[in-house]
C-alpha cells in the first residue's frame, strides 16, 4: 500500500452534499493491540516492594479503554499468559480497567514475566528483568504453529492495530513473521496500523537485526509514533536532531515525534509538520508510562475522528499527568477530569 493512504480511515473518506472530501476520517471503534504484561516489582533490592504490573502495551491499552470509553472504542488486549494464580490474577485486574480479553492465550505451564523498577530523586528509572521464559513470547507457538491464534483468526474485526518495538523483539523469528504478515493484511484492507518505536537493545541480538525489524515495521505502519532518543539509540546517532530528521523521512503516512519536553512534532498524510506543545509539571515524580499515556491519549482523540494536532496536544496532556505519580497505571480519578 503506498505511503499516500489516509492514515487512520478504515474506508473511503466520506463526503459532504457538495461532494468535498470529510478531513474528519470515520470513526473507528474496535482496537487489538499485542504485547506483553509483565509482573511489577517497584522499590530497592532487599527493601520493602510493591506489587503492581505493567507493560508498555498493557499500559497504553488501559489508558485507551479510559480515554476512549465515551467515543465507544472498544479495547481488546493479545498477549499470553500461563495456567498459574498469578495469571489468572492478571486478567482478573485487567478485566476490571474495561479491557475486552478474548485474545489472550492461557499456555499450561508458562508463567508472566517478571521485572523490578527502582525510581531515583528526579522520577528516572532503572530496570532489572525475569522474562526469558514468559508466556507472551509464545504467543504464535505453544502448539498453534500452523493454526492462526485468536488475533489472526479475528483480524477482520480490527479497526485498528496497535503495537511496539518490544511488541516485536520479545518474539521468535517465527512468530514475528506471522505479526509483520497480520500488519500487512490490515494495513491492506485500510485499517489503521500504529507502531510504536519503544526500543529496549537489551531485547534484541545486536542492532543490526532490530534495525531490520523496525524497517519492515514502519513500512507496514500507517501511523508512527515515535520518541525521538529511542530512534536516536536504534539508528546510533551522536545527535537528537539527527534522530528527528530520520523520523520525519520514515515512510510511514502519519507521524508523531515526541522529544522529551520540547513540542511533539505532528505530521498527518499529505500536511504540514505541526507542533503540539507539552505541559510544564510541578514536579517529576515517575517517568513510567509517560509514553505509553501520550500513544493512548493521541489515539483515544485520534480515531474518533479529531486532528492530529489536538491529538497529540490531548496526549502530551495525559502524559503530563502520569509523570506527576507513582506506577505505570495512576487512579482513575486523577485524570477524570482530563476526560471531562
Amino acid at each position: 500500500m503506498g505511503g499516500g493512504a489516509v492514515a487512520l480511515n478504515a474506508a473511503p473518506p466520506q463526503r459532504d452534499a457538495a461532494g468535498t472530501a470529510d478531513v474528519i476520517p470515520r470513526p473507528h471503534r474496535r482496537v487489538a493491540l499485542f504485547g506483553e504484561c509483565m509482573l511489577e516489582l517497584q522499590g530497592q533490592a532487599f527493601g520493602t516492594l510493591r506489587q503492581g504490573y505493567g507493560g508498555d502495551t498493557l499500559n497504553t491499552a488501559v489508558y485507551l479503554a479510559r480515554c476512549g470509553a465515551g467515543a465507544g472504542i472498544r479495547v481488546h488486549y493479545a498477549t499470553a499468559l500461563g495456567d498459574d494464580a498469578l495469571s489468572s490474577g492478571l486478567l482478573q485486574r485487567w478485566a476490571a480497567d474495561g479491557l475486552d480479553l478474548s485474545l489472550v492465550r492461557r499456555i499450561p505451564g508458562r508463567l508472566p514475566g517478571l521485572y523490578l523498577i527502582d525510581v531515583d530523586a528526579h522520577g528516572e528509572r532503572s530496570f532489572s528483568y525475569w522474562r526469558d521464559t514468559s508466556a507472551a513470547k509464545a504467543y504464535f507457538e505453544a502448539g498453534c504453529e500452523e493454526a492462526p491464534t485468536p488475533l489472526e483468526q479475528r483480524q477482520a474485526e480490527w479497526d485498528a492495530l496497535y503495537l511496539s518495538g518490544i511488541s516485536l523483539a520479545i518474539l521468535p523469528p517465527a512468530g514475528r513473521e506471522r505479526l509483520f504478515a497480520l500488519m500487512q493484511a490490515l494495513r491492506g484492507r485500510g485499517a489503521a496500523v500504529v507502531f510504536d518505536n519503544n526500543y529496549r537493545p537489551r531485547l534484541w541480538p545486536d542492532a543490526a537485526e532490530a534495525r531490520r525489524c523496525y524497517a519492515r515495521a514502519f513500512e507496514r505502519a500507517s501511523l508512527a509514533l515515535v520518541t525521538a532518543d529511542d530512534h536516536q539509540a536504534l539508528l546510533g546517532l551522536g545527535d537528537l536532531n539527527e534522530a528527528v530528521a530520520a523520523a520525519q523521512a520514515l515512510p510511514v503516512p502519519e507521524i508523531a515525534i515526541k522529544r522529551g519536553a520540547a513540542a511533539t512534532l505532528v505530521r498527518a498524510a499529505g500536511g504540514d509538520w505541526q507542533q503540539a506543545p507539552t505541559v510544564a509539571v510541578p514536579q517529576v515524580v515517575d517517568t513510567t508510562a509517560a509514553g505509553d499515556a501520550f500513544a493512548a491519549g493521541y489515539l483515544s482523540r485520534r480515531l474518533a475522528g479529531a486532528t492530529a494536532l489536538d491529538s497529540a496536544v490531548f496526549g502530551n496532556r495525559l502524559a503530563a499527568r502520569v509523570i506527576q505519580h507513582r506506577g505505570a497505571l495512576i487512579a482513575p480519578v486523577l485524570m477524570a477530569d482530563l476526560l471531562d
